[in-house]
């Protein structure tokens, strides 16, 4: 028996991982130290995207959040995050998962409060069309399918 890998199977420590920044000043830093390897669109994958994500201590996976068109799942692999949503605070774990339908108004994210790297599978649908409200702060984010680009506004529409 072989071990080689062959598609569609690959090994995510072959794919380099991305420390994005994808949101406006002044929050333009605000991820830095999370690392995302892309797994579901290097598959190919097209009706949900997968990520394989690394949180540095001190890091965060998002600005809190919530999605209007888009359900988030959230396994973890090894670490201890804390979850942290509008109901309050919650210790995870390896093995841990967390789930976050579309349109449930609950802002989240993951911090890595530790001293350890924090390892988790982010797994989401890709609607059409999609709104994001950070419920900490003056943004919003729309995206379309088949638009060139997201967009960031304030509450009241104005575009960053």
């Amino acid at each position: 028996m072989s071990d080689e890998i062959r598609a569609p199977a690959l090994d995510p420590s072959t794919l380099p991982a991305e420390e994005r920044q994808p949101y406006p000043p002044p929050w333009d830093k605000a991820l830095t130290g999370k690392f995302r390897t892309v797994l579901g669109d290097t598959l190919g994958l097209t009706q949900f995207g997968v990520n394989l994500t690394r949180l540095a201590p001190g890091a965060v996976s998002a600005l809190r959040h919530w999605h209007t068109g888009e359900d988030e799942f959230v396994f973890i692999v090894s670490g201890a995050p804390t979850l942290v949503c509008d109901s309050g605070e919650q210790p995870l774990e390896a093995g841990h998962v967390a789930g976050f339908p579309a349109a449930s108004g609950d802002g989240h994210r993951l911090e890595n409060r530790t001293d350890a790297d924090v390892v988790f599978l982010e797994i989401g649908t890709r609607a059409h069309s999609d709104r994001v409200h950070y419920t900490e702060d003056d943004l919003v984010l729309d995206k379309t399918v088949g638009l060139p680009e997201r967009r960031f506004t304030r509450r009241d529409g104005t575009p960053y």
